[in-house]
């Protein structure tokens, strides 16, 4: 049985704005205030997903949250009719309407973490929305994620879905940003790598937020019925967090039997990554390919050259069965030392063979990059055809929502265009016309 890595990108929404409101995001918060370019931001997006389909990539697409979230608003206080709400709103606390105008389901490694059906005890592909409790604007999206997912990946022969962890502290979730599955090849049981940012005793960051926690990554690998041989649980560098690392994608990425990452990237990385060894020796004791690992050093390319860069918020794919390529942020064009650690990558002994370079401006000047938009869903043929066939990327599908984010989108949208009573109505005029090209009729309920 065919077994592929399907990737489901977070299509971008009309609200991409940039308010800041991540700590510990530095691209975020260098942005903080910006004119945003909302059309732009959805095209780019959108080419990004068409050029996986071109390199024979299957591509899936994840519709954005409605925005504003006007059933937020008016728990925080806010009352009458959306007009009056988002008037209230920003006139009294513009940060809670602009975290209720956030765009972040964009970022699709954020909406679950999943586990292949070649690893779990039951054989279900297995999906836990994100809580995202750390910041205000994230934790607002589990309440679409769930039951999207739910809709896309609806036949229970294939698909078992959880409810999102409590939303608690101890059970701070972030997804699959800090999930990476290392395998032989995607139909045979792999290593589910949960990189958590605090522990009930471990060390932690003096500035920034740990967002992920090992309790969290604890349950996750309970719930999906994970063996013990096929996970392992490694600490995020404190240090490292310090420096903008807010995710593990931030500073690692991973792709079949090849991972790459920085030489701070975990507590205790020899040792770990030993145990990681070890561990792919016993799920593959006579058969190859064998487990490679690249790590990059200050002296190819320091932490904060690695943050600036969003070197491993690329994405890797197969180009067969050997070879991948490194589909990088142009971002790593800028800068000569990033270019130099990329040929020295492609020259090293490892399967990546080739490197192309993806515009998503707008997406990383809010702290996202090409890994940051993707979900990865291991699946088979059987289970590709069990899921909801509409949000599969074609050239109909492409050509579709071009020419939806054209006429919709906005230009420009500047901090005070929040304040637009006219806003809302524009977004969800977009949404419905989207739904019905997703064939998803009735994903989304407005209250005007």
């Amino acid at each position: 049985m065919q077994y592929q890595e399907v990737n489901f990108d977070g299509l971008i929404g009309p609200s991409h704005n940039y308010a800041g409101l991540s700590r510990g995001n530095i691209a975020s918060d260098k942005h903080r205030g910006a004119v945003a370019f909302p059309r732009l931001a959805a095209l780019q997006g959108l080419e990004k997903m068409w050029r996986l389909v071109q390199l024979g990539q299957p591509q899936g697409v994840l519709p954005p949250a409605p925005r504003p979230d006007i059933t937020t608003l008016r728990n925080l206080g806010f009352s009458g009719s959306t007009k009056n709400i988002v008037t209230q709103a920003f006139s009294q606390a513009p940060h809670l309407l602009a975290a209720c105008y956030s765009a972040s389901t964009m970022w699709a490694a954020n909406a679950a973490t999943v586990t292949a059906s070649a690893d779990s005890s039951d054989g279900k592909i297995h999906f836990t929305p994100a809580n995202l409790i750390t910041t205000l604007h994230r934790s607002i999206e589990a309440a679409f994620i769930a039951p999207l997912l739910q809709r896309i990946f609806n036949d229970p022969s294939y698909f078992y879905h959880h409810s999102p962890l409590p939303g608690q502290t101890d059970f701070a979730d972030e997804g699959a940003a800090n999930h990476t599955r290392l395998c032989r090849n995607h139909n045979q049981p792999g290593i589910n790598l949960f990189v958590y940012g605090r522990g009930h005793d471990s060390i932690a960051p003096l500035i920034y937020p740990a967002r992920q926690t090992y309790a969290a990554s604890e349950v996750i690998a309970r719930q999906h019925m994970l063996p013990a041989n096929n996970q392992l649980l490694a600490q995020q560098n404190p240090k490292v967090i310090d420096q903008g690392v807010f995710h593990n994608d931030v500073i690692a990425v991973g792709h079949r039997n090849f991972l790459m990452l920085h030489q701070q990237a975990l507590v205790n990385q020899k040792e770990q990554l030993k145990a990681l060894r070890k561990q792919w020796h016993q799920l593959n004791p006579y058969t190859s390919p064998s487990l490679i690992v690249t790590e990059f050093g200050d002296t190819q390319l320091t932490v904060s050259e690695a943050v600036s860069s969003y070197l491993f918020n690329s994405q890797l794919i197969s180009m067969d069965d050997q070879n991948m390529r490194l589909l990088a942020p142009t971002n790593c064009l800028q800068s000569n030392r990033t270019k130099q650690a990329i040929e020295w990558l492609i020259q090293s002994d490892n399967p990546v063979t080739g490197v192309e370079y993806i515009d998503l401006t707008q997406s990383m000047n809010n702290g996202g990059g090409p890994a940051c938009l993707r979900l990865r869903v291991p699946m088979s043929k059987a289970e590709l055809s069990a899921t909801h066939p509409a949000v599969f990327l074609d050239l109909n599908l492409y050509t579709r929502l071009k020419n939806w984010i054209e006429k919709h989108y906005r230009e420009e949208l500047r901090p005070e265009d929040l304040a637009d009573p006219d806003l809302p109505s524009e977004i969800q005029m977009a949404l419905e016309e989207l739904a019905l090209i997703l064939e998803l009729p009735g994903l989304y309920s407005f209250q005007v």
